[in-house]
């Protein structure tokens, strides 16, 4: 990993850290968020590094559709929607359930 992915993913994590719990955002989201709007997939990468980080909720963290795309980087077959559904969202089929009224945007960091 690069040192500037490593401050890019730092940065990613501030905005995972700040959705509400039972709330979903979308790995576009984020992108746009940081200014940086077509890098999705890199935010995808950050959440996929931050499994050993207790701190980054990375299940709230769906593709654009409100599918759970990350999911197969979680212990266990269902960890994600299990952590998704203690929260009390709704998934069925591997999609959340009124994606539209429980999304999440995110804004620009201020400290960032």
């Amino acid at each position: 990993m690069k040192p500037q992915d490593d401050s890019f993913f730092e940065r990613v994590y501030e905005v995972v850290r700040k959705i509400p719990e039972g709330r979903v955002t979308s790995y576009g989201a984020i992108a746009k968020a940081l200014g940086t709007a077509r890098s999705a997939r890199m935010v995808g990468w950050a959440m996929n590094a931050s499994h050993d980080r207790e701190d980054v909720p990375a299940h709230r963290v769906v593709n654009r559709n409100g599918i759970l795309t990350g999911k197969h980087h979680f212990e266990g077959t269902n960890l994600m929607q299990q952590l998704l559904e203690s929260e009390g969202v709704k998934v069925e089929n591997n999609q959340v359930v009124d994606f539209k009224e429980i999304f999440w945007e995110p804004e620009i960091p201020q400290e960032l």
